[in-house]
């Protein structure tokens, strides 16, 4: 079975509860998608593009499924409506109680409409990539093949600030 990891992110309170609860929430409800291997730390990470919202709380969870990546996707934006997501009234890079994004999925590479694989912005931003670093470091990243610890290591060469904004979250 492919391994897929999906990041994980919230900054609003949703049903569940204050965002750390939502994150144990979706890691809990990803186990209905396959089977959960790794999950990262959690992070608190600054907003990046609209900057006038909390801090979010951001991981990363290894998932082994069998599921074909626009189903898996299908059952991660079930788990965000569950857990309080409305994708309609939201801002780009805007507050929200749940954003659960596939970041990679095995070897493989998606363009389809609404599912790009890897994450179009995974290289990017450091608030994925830190998290995913410590739980899958030589995961490499398709089509280059670049590991995600690479990945990083050209992020802070490229931005030396990338990583100011993301530490581990307390408690």
């Amino acid at each position: 079975m492919p391994t897929a990891y999906i990041g994980l992110g919230a900054n609003l309170p949703g049903p569940a509860g204050p965002p750390r609860v939502t994150l144990d929430r979706a890691m809990e409800r990803l186990a209905k998608l396959g089977r959960v291997t790794a999950r990262s730390s959690l992070y608190s990470t600054a907003p990046v593009g609209f900057v006038e919202q909390p801090r979010f709380l951001n991981a990363v969870a290894a998932l082994e499924t069998d599921l074909a990546p626009r189903a898996l996707l299908d059952g991660l934006l079930a788990i965000e409506r569950e857990l309080g997501r409305n994708r309609s009234a939201g801002v780009p890079n805007g507050p929200r109680t749940l954003d659960l994004d596939i970041l990679l999925y095995g070897d493989r590479t998606v363009s389809e409409p609404g599912l790009e694989i890897p994450h179009p912005r995974l290289k990017e931003r450091a608030f994925v990539l830190v998290p995913l670093a410590e739980i899958a470091p030589n995961a490499a990243t398709p089509p280059n093949g670049l590991t995600v610890s690479e990945c990083l290591r050209r992020l802070m060469e490229n931005d030396p600030e990338a990583c100011d904004g993301v530490g581990k979250a307390e408690g």
